[in-house]
């Protein structure tokens, strides 16, 4: 029975669980991103930090939205878990500074008490960062009790073994080609109705969502599920971005990657019209067997496109097939990475876009 609802209403479930978790309005995500940017600048420390860096030494990953769960039928993360761990390993070896913007344990569905009984592993491969003093946690909007609950900073510390502080956003800054660029970071959840600070959504996904989830087993994180709801707040954000100068944002939240302003789909469509451009014929069938593939599987034609690279999404971890995505910022160059399973399951990294910062077209 389980399977026969399951394959009757996973592509239901799947929009959704998109629509209860998502309405942003273009004035409150203006206005929300604005004063948290203004209030990091004004008073570092407070709301956010703002970390001086040198591209050529200096190296950050960034992910989001694992939504750390109990290993019931609703916990997303399960199944990501392994690469999780694996990436955690390799950017600890590698010396990266590793920020999290967000959405790190699910506390809408769980007692924070089951998280941590669940995720001992990954509280401890995030608590190395924390020792080196390279770990940054920011919160969302599933993990807003870590800001909100004046028990927070005693069950931070249960996990992490040393006190946490926990913050909304952060802003790195250097200088390419002699001008200042600055690289602002949240979890992208302000100025939407349905997640900043909304407690019905809370209550819903808590109390009727998740028990619903776990009984079915369906995780709606598919990789090909470019909602348009999450495309229209990926545009909201690339509009905010694209009116500040000498700036980049990267939020999570909607789990939908963006590299350079585009979601995947809509890359292809550029690569296709460069192709026409070109007079490939090859480069043409190519990129449109990818668009039908895209588009099959329920991608979202596009209804923007980015002219400015100045926002990018970490997309999530938590993916059905276990992939988790991020953003890396090193050897000068920003890149969306992949970490999938290979052969015999093994854990491996992909990079699945680059650019050097040189390059991106801000202004």
């Amino acid at each position: 029975m389980r399977r026969f609802l399951q394959n009757l209403l996973k592509k239901t479930i799947a929009k959704f669980a998109d629509r209860i978790s998502s309405r942003p309005d273009k004035k409150r995500v203006d206005k929300a991103l604005t004063e948290l940017y203004e209030n990091i600048k004004a008073d570092p420390g407070k709301k956010g930090l703002v970390l001086p860096f040198d591209t050529t030494k200096d190296k950050f990953i960034i992910l989001s939205d694992q939504h750390k769960g109990a290993r019931d039928g609703a916990d997303i993360f399960a199944l990501a878990a392994k690469n999780y761990l694996a990436a955690l390993d390799y950017y600890y070896k590698e010396h990266f500074f590793y920020i999290n913007i967000g959405d790190s344990e699910e506390l809408w569905e769980n007692l924070f008490i089951t998280v941590k009984r669940h995720n001992k592993a990954t509280f401890e491969a995030e608590k190395k960062f924390l020792q080196r003093k390279s770990f940054i946690k920011i919160f969302g909007n599933h993990d807003l009790y870590w800001d909100n609950d004046p028990l927070a900073p005693v069950s931070l510390q249960k996990i992490y073994g040393q006190k946490v502080t926990i913050y909304e956003g952060v802003v790195l800054q250097t200088t390419i080609n002699k001008k200042p660029l600055e690289i602002y970071m949240t979890h992208g959840h302000q100025g939407d109705m349905q997640s900043d600070g909304n407690w019905f959504s809370k209550w819903f996904v808590s109390d009727v969502w998740a028990p619903f989830q776990a009984y079915l087993r369906i995780n709606p994180n598919t990789p090909a599920n470019n909602d348009e709801l999450k495309t229209v707040h990926n545009h909201m954000m690339y509009q905010w971005s694209s009116k500040r100068k000498d700036m980049l944002l990267i939020t999570g939240h909607t789990h939908q990657p963006v590299f350079k302003s585009f979601t995947h789909l809509e890359k292809l469509y550029y690569e296709l019209d460069a192709a026409k451009k070109k007079g490939d014929k090859q480069a043409i069938a190519e990129a449109e067997k990818q668009i039908i593939n895209r588009e099959n599987k329920g991608d979202k034609v596009p209804n923007f496109i980015g002219y400015l690279d100045t926002y990018f999404n970490t997309g999530c971890c938590c993916f059905d097939d276990g992939d988790i995505t991020g953003i890396e910022i090193a050897d000068g160059c920003i890149r969306l990475i992949k970490w999938q399973y290979g052969a015999h399951k093994v854990s491996e990294r992909l990079i699945l876009e680059e650019s050097r910062l040189e390059d991106l077209k801000i202004e």
